[in-house]
């Protein structure tokens, strides 16, 4: 069979790397918006092109037994809407199914008219005079959380503590906000496979997305993330992770009653609090770097999951109990003045797992964009050893990139713990 994905980060990378070790042995095509070498190493031919170009990607789909789509921009732009017109099979989320991701305006309202449990308190603003005085009238010692409602690849979520803090950020923006309360606990996602109705989830992971060790400096798209040998992480139990898939799966049902109808990957973001799971945000795809963790791990036939989850007829997925450690270099200056520069791998004494991101390749010579480039993956049977495997890895890794090497490193990891059992106390 012929596949074409689109999209051309590191989760698109994780993505073609699991679609290339279907049973279906599928010739794998890609419409990527630059030439990420690792995916273009596993296709049989790529088409460079924007992946929010609708009709030219939608063009050179016509000849795919199905299509999968990484990113969330063409999926809130409509792509499968568009691929569903033409004829052809496409696992993700139609333009109103995505809302959930596009539109957390939208996103909040629909989970508090539903009673959805895990929705914060908050607020929205059209009108950024009306939330600068909200925020006057309402910040305290806690803080709130600003959000624009659309698309901000990650990083567009900003925790305030004062009211100058708001009142510059709110100058920055245009369109509309959400404002909500401040959540105290740990951020966990997960993510699962969706036919409408089915949902089938993957282990729980944990991202980092502060660019420097500490968790100091500014928010990225994620500088790198860790799943244990279990469904939880160590800050968490079973009844936590229950609890989330259970949000998710009344989320998807809530969906269904409105004639929505999910189907792809739905991606929950939650902080767990001393009362349980609240949801930070859904997502209409899979994470970035958190595919990167799970995909790895997938015992299940992606292409099967795929085309079930288009189906209808979707089943429970099948990981491998293994904890994993990713970790992202980035280039210098990232994410506030990132300066493109040549890097060198060597890639015959890396043990771990590579995944190319944010680079272009021309004639061999890979080069840094101004985004995340590419992630090293450990894979071990404890944290702490998959935490050694990433970080031999990034040795053989030269130019003037950095990583935040304390991601999966046992201290941090106890800090976690230690900061959950105190919340839980409280």
């Amino acid at each position: 069979m012929k596949v074409l994905l689109v999209g051309s980060g590191g989760r698109e990378h994780a993505m073609a790397m699991a679609i290339a070790r279907s049973v279906e042995e599928p010739t794998l095509y890609a419409a990527m918006k630059y030439k990420n070498p690792g995916i273009a190493q596993l296709c049989e031919e790529y088409l460079l092109v924007n992946e929010t170009d609708l009709e030219k990607v939608a063009d050179y789909a016509h000849c795919a037994d199905l299509v999968v789509i990484g990113p969330e921009a063409p999926l809130a732009e409509g792509l499968v809407d568009v691929l569903d017109h033409r004829g052809v099979r496409a696992f993700g989320p139609t333009r109103q199914a995505a809302a959930i991701e596009s539109d957390k305006g939208w996103t909040r309202s629909f989970m508090s008219e539903k009673g959805i449990r895990g929705c914060p308190k908050y607020a929205l603003f059209d009108d950024l005079s009306d939330a600068d005085r909200f925020i006057k009238d309402n910040i305290d010692e806690e803080g709130l959380v600003i959000k624009p409602v659309g698309l901000t690849g990650g990083k567009g979520v900003v925790v305030i503590n004062s009211y100058s803090e708001g009142k510059d950020y709110l100058k920055t923006l245009r369109g509309p906000v959400v404002i909500e309360e401040r959540l105290s606990g740990e951020e966990f996602t997960v993510q699962a496979f969706v036919d409408g109705s089915v949902l089938a989830p993957a282990p729980a992971v944990q991202d980092h997305k502060r660019a420097f060790e500490g968790d100091l400096g500014p928010n990225t798209g994620g500088m790198g993330s860790y799943t244990d040998k279990s469904d939880v992480l160590p800050f968490m139990n079973k009844d936590d992770y229950g609890a989330a898939v259970a949000i998710m799966q009344d989320t998807i049902n809530a969906l269904k009653s409105e004639g929505i109808t999910f189907k792809g990957i739905l991606y929950g973001q939650f902080m767990l609090t001393r009362t349980g799971p609240m949801v930070v945000e859904f997502n209409c795809r899979f994470g970035d770097p958190e595919a990167m963790n799970i995909l790895p791990l997938l015992k299940s036939d992606f292409i099967e999951l795929a085309e079930s989850a288009v189906d209808g007829t979707l089943k429970q997925a099948d990981y491998e109990l293994r904890a994993t450690v990713c970790k992202y270099i980035v280039p210098a200056g990232y994410p506030t003045n990132p300066k493109p520069t040549e890097i060198t791998i060597d890639t015959d004494h890396i043990d771990a797992s590579l995944f190319y991101a944010s680079v272009n390749d021309r004639d061999g010579a890979i080069t840094t964009t101004t985004s995340r480039a590419l992630a090293v993956l450990g894979v071990a049977e404890t944290i702490e050893d998959a935490e050694h495997q990433a970080e031999r890895a990034l040795q053989f890794i030269k130019g003037d990139v950095f990583a935040r090497h304390d991601i999966g490193k046992k201290e941090l990891v106890q800090s976690r713990i230690e900061h959950m059992k105190r919340i839980r106390d409280a």
